[in-house]
């Protein structure tokens, strides 16, 4: 089967998440399926961007092709697509013997007479319009809408995302098929540890990490505010390590006060490489992740991998992923958080019991298992 897949979410400032999926399906596709090829493709970038990308993601170029680039930019390509339905893909030379398209996510291009298979997270921007700007919320509503007309099937990672398009977009369950997202396991070595605790001078001090892009639905300004009271209370000597991208929207998600109340007890890291982010959720007391919303959540299944203790929102799609082997905690209830986070800092038997139940759920979930999912989900498309 040869399998043209969207790799655009790679190219944005804060790929997530959703550029991790990406980068996992088209390099573990050939892999698994030795017989399958992809045409990757994106908007029009420059060289140099293109080649960035697939650094930081690990992609190989003798085993992922480098990308069709389409003549458009990103914001025209889009416009052209929601809007007008061109280009349509089954008209271009470079995907004359595809078999079908993946979108992974709703950047959705008009296919014409090939098959398409759309990823949708979540439904999160219509649960919380507030968190988006205008044209990112504009964005999401128009590549659904786009995924509702042309997909033949559309993939989401958990029944609780599920659940949400279905009453939430005019996507239908019948085409819904639920994928779990997988997750790397891959321990940070001592050496690693060492080197990023060096790094960000994190050495000697214990801290509390959080991880994800900088946005309002992620709740960071409530778990600030949480450890900052918990300093304040005394007896807590850890930092709170926050790593991840910018994302939009992110100017007052930490307020001056708390910034002032913390002094160096927070340290903001920005985007780390995979081998950090590793070392970093390894040498971490706590994982905690206050997410107002998810349609996966998977920091915090590379936070078990790593044996860290989690701590996080008590939402539907955190409980089907994480099940027993986490601390669940309201994500709007600022005193159950300074109280959790202060007893699991102080309790070194729950952090471990929790670490090791982490660990052992984490090993439910890969990204083999992820693509191999995938590729029957573009069977049936194919088939259908």
């Amino acid at each position: 089967m040869r399998v043209a897949v969207n790799l655009e979410q790679l190219l944005f400032r804060a790929p997530g998440g959703t550029g991790r999926y990406t980068a996992r399906i088209v390099s573990l596709l050939t892999r698994l399926f030795p017989g399958d090829s992809v045409i990757p493709f994106t908007a029009r970038h420059r060289s140099r961007d293109l080649l960035e990308a697939y650094r930081d993601f690990g992609l190989d170029q003798a085993q992922v092709p480098g990308p069709v680039v389409l003549a458009l930019p990103r914001p025209l390509l889009y416009d052209a697509w929601n809007r007008l339905a061109i280009p349509r893909l089954d008209v271009l030379k470079s995907f004359a013997d595809c078999d079908l398209v993946h979108a992974p996510s709703p950047a959705v291009p008009p296919t014409g007479r090939l098959p398409l298979v759309v990823t949708v997270h979540d439904a999160a921007f219509e649960l919380f319009p507030e968190a988006y700007p205008r044209r990112g919320r504009r964005f999401h509503q128009l590549g659904v809408e786009a995924a509702a007309r042309r997909a033949d099937l559309v993939i989401t990672v958990s029944e609780s995302a599920a659940e949400e398009i279905t009453t939430h977009t005019s996507i239908s369950r019948q085409r819904l098929r639920v994928v779990p997202n997988g997750v790397d396991h891959v321990e940070a070595t001592p050496g690693e540890i060492a080197e990023a605790l060096d790094n960000y001078k994190l050495g000697g001090t214990p801290y509390v990490l959080w991880v994800g892009t900088q946005e309002p639905r992620k709740n960071l300004k409530m778990l600030v505010s949480a450890y900052a009271r918990l300093v304040e209370g005394g007896g807590i000597t850890h930092r709170l390590v926050l790593a991840g991208p910018i994302g939009w929207l992110a100017d007052n998600l930490i307020s001056g006060a708390d910034r002032a109340r913390l002094k160096d007890r927070i340290r903001i890291v920005g985007r780390v490489s995979e081998s950090e982010l590793r070392a970093l959720y390894a040498g971490a007391d706590v994982f905690a992740f206050p997410s107002r919303h998810e349609g996966f959540g998977l920091p915090v299944l590379e936070a078990m991998v790593q044996g860290a203790c989690v701590i996080c929102s008590d939402i539907d799609a955190l409980r089907e992923v994480a099940a027993g082997a986490a601390r669940f905690v309201p994500p709007s209830d600022v005193d159950a958080w300074v109280d959790n986070l202060g007893e699991l800092l102080s309790q070194p038997s729950s952090r471990a019991a929790l670490g090791v139940a982490g660990r052992i759920r984490a090993g439910d979930f890969s990204w083999e298992a992820t693509v191999t999912a995938t590729r029957a989900v573009y069977a049936e498309a194919v088939g259908g």
